[in-house]
């Protein structure tokens, strides 16, 4: 059975690291941008990591520049955009595209382990999301591709995907799974 640890991924350098050295952790694995309506959800996700890294949770963060341009830049000025504007503290790898050819191997993996389930209804940029969305493709939602930046994969102790979270999702939701897997 494949998991997350049969990867490798390029951090924010450029250099090769396997997902091998998490093994053992609880991680959440998010696609980000920095100029996103999303992007102030760094502040919680910095929270996350804080509050539960001493009983072994990590976040990785991959930046990606996909969805309407959000994250220009360097992966150096992205890595301190988020450390002077957040404080982030949690590993920031080389920017990836998550979708269509030149998608990461990574994220095609967890693609294929938890596709899309929806938009919160209860948030206030999900029926934007969906009118946006449909309009290129009214059969969105049937695809399994990330819809957009800050879309998080939890990910066990042993490297399998439990659960993925749409951008709209809370993060209290995202807190309790992540307790209960720690």
């Amino acid at each position: 059975m494949k998991t997350i640890y049969d990867y490798t991924v390029k951090d924010r350098k450029g250099r090769d690291v396997s997902l091998k050295e998490y093994a053992g952790e609880v991680i959440l694995i998010v696609n980000t941008a920095t100029r996103c309506g999303f992007t102030p959800q760094y502040t919680e996700l910095e929270q996350l990591y804080e509050k539960y890294r001493s009983q072994g949770f990590n976040i990785l963060d991959f930046p990606c520049n996909q969805f309407g341009q959000q994250a220009p830049g360097t992966a150096e000025e992205i890595h301190d955009f988020c450390q002077l504007n957040y404080a982030t503290k949690f590993p920031q790898f080389k920017k990836v595209e998550v979708n269509g050819e030149k998608a990461s191997p990574l994220f095609t993996f967890l693609k294929s382990q938890k596709p899309f389930g929806g938009f919160d209804p209860n948030h206030p940029l999900a029926k934007i999301l969906d009118e946006m969305l449909s309009k290129a493709d009214p059969n969105y939602k049937d695809s399994p591709d990330i819809k957009w930046n800050f879309t998080k994969f939890l990910i066990d102790k042993k490297g399998l995907v439990k659960a993925r979270f749409e951008p709209t999702d809370p993060m209290e939701k995202i807190a309790e799974q992540i307790e209960a897997i720690l």
